[in-house]
């Protein structure tokens, strides 16, 4: 990969970004540096920019006239989630957002948190950054994943980065960094190929080092964790380890179990009763949960024609995926919480990032990267309602450096947000080996 050139379009892909925010009814408020700004963001604030966002009313007037507009599909044709996203459940969901839902709490309490962009590759990247007021806190950039956005992590900023109080000592703090991935929230929109998952984590590497923190340590679920594997694949200098709570079958399954999986077989006869399990679960989702990624590896500027146009279509599309990974199987409100939820969508929608955020996945087949060994520590925890749950003696292929293993005891696919203090206990008890 060539080095990533920080300075070149800097000024193109500011005007971009701001007027692609201001089409959307966003105005993008980059503050002026002051004492406070150059405290948070340390030595290297000259790149740095403060960052606040602030939704036009007409953009919000928009939103509840096209919900209130709707065309409605008919309904399915059986009882059950087979078909995707249930009508009754969506229709509850859209009325509470055209009526009752507030994105002005959401944006307040985004705008609470120290937020910045700065431009790297040619791209202006939002993130948020939050400093541990505990001396000898460990720096731990965070990525989310899709469907979700940096509003996944919010309720664990504090947990980790004031531990005391919140059940845990001074030497569990981390200096924290939360970015949105290109193509998501409030960063950049990519204007060309190129930025597959290897990219953004050296683009990771590079903010952090802008950032002060020659030493640091990447934690990652969905996309999060696959950057955070790309990471400790490069394993630049200051890498510390990695976290995952998501991991990747094709680097872990073992061969024959990957040969049979291939082949639309049965489990093989070398894996025991437990590996079966996991086996059949893989199955399952490659066979009836993954066409939302065929699509988006294939095909993701057709599906988002639908998805920037009318916001039902978004939310359907994204809270299809949400239903399907929460631990609460199906039933995403008890997980997370209507606001919740639609926090996360509204963000796509304000900012047209339905169809950028997709691009991903494309992106990630198009790349053709070699999943080589992670050559890094790595910390993984396997939370009850992810997709794929590998058994730790599994892990050893991809993660041969791997110094901590444990099954959570509840949580699903987005484990941040569901639970948010068991996750922020995992962090703390993964990377403790690295602080001795």
């Amino acid at each position: 990969m060539a080095m990533l050139n920080v300075l070149k379009h800097r000024n193109v892909s500011r005007r971009s970004l701001l007027s692609g925010f201001a089409a959307a009814g966003i105005t993008a408020v980059l503050l002026p540096r002051t004492s406070n700004a150059a405290d948070v963001v340390g030595a290297a604030s000259e790149e740095v920019r403060p960052f606040k966002v602030e939704v036009s009313e007409a953009a919000l007037a928009d939103l509840r006239r096209r919900l209130a507009e709707t065309r409605w599909p008919d309904g399915e044709t059986v009882m059950d989630r087979s078909q995707g996203a249930q009508p009754d459940r969506l229709k509850e969901l859209v009325g509470y957002w055209q009526s009752a839902y507030d994105w002005r709490k959401a944006e307040s309490r985004l705008n609470s948190f120290p937020q910045f962009l700065t431009n790297i590759d040619g791209l202006d990247i939002h993130f948020i950054h939050v400093r541990s007021r505990h001396e000898n806190a460990l720096p731990l950039i965070m990525t989310h994943g899709w469907p979700g956005s940096v509003f996944e992590l919010l309720d664990v900023i504090g947990p980790l980065t004031d531990p005391t109080a919140h059940g845990g000592t001074a030497d569990d703090a981390f200096h924290l960094v939360i970015p949105s991935i290109p193509g998501f929230g409030f960063s950049g929109k990519p204007p060309a190929t190129g930025w597959n998952p290897q990219r953004i984590a050296a683009a990771w590497d590079m903010l952090m080092k802008r950032l002060d923190y020659n030493r640091y340590v990447s934690q990652g679920g969905d996309w999060g964790a696959i950057i955070s594997d790309a990471l400790g694949r490069q394993a630049p200098d200051g890498l510390l380890a990695i976290h995952v709570n998501r991991v990747e079958r094709a680097t872990t399954f073992p061969a024959d179990a990957a040969q049979a999986l291939k082949n639309g077989g049965p489990a093989p006869d070398s894996l025991s009763q437990d590996e079966k399990v996991v086996f059949d679960e893989a199955r399952d989702f490659l066979n009836n949960g993954f066409g939302y990624a065929a699509i988006m590896s294939t095909r993701p500027e057709t599906v988002g024609y639908g998805i920037a146009d009318s916001p039902v279509g978004l939310a359907a599309w994204l809270y299809d995926k949400i239903a399907d990974w929460v631990y609460t199987r199906g039933d995403p409100e008890q997980a997370l919480g209507m606001d919740a939820i639609l926090d996360n969508i509204t963000l796509y929608w304000l900012t047209n990032t339905g169809p950028s955020s997709g691009r991903i996945y494309w992106e990630n087949v198009m790349s053709g990267a070699k999943l080589t060994e992670v050559k890094v520590p790595v910390a993984v925890t396997v939370f009850p309602g992810e997709v794929y749950k590998p058994p730790k003696h599994w892990l050893s292929k991809a993660y041969p450096k791997l110094i901590y293993y444990n099954r959570a005891s509840k949580g699903g696919h987005f484990a941040a947000w569901e639970e948010p203090e068991l996750f922020s206990q995992e962090i703390r008890e993964g990377f403790r080996s690295l602080r001795s």
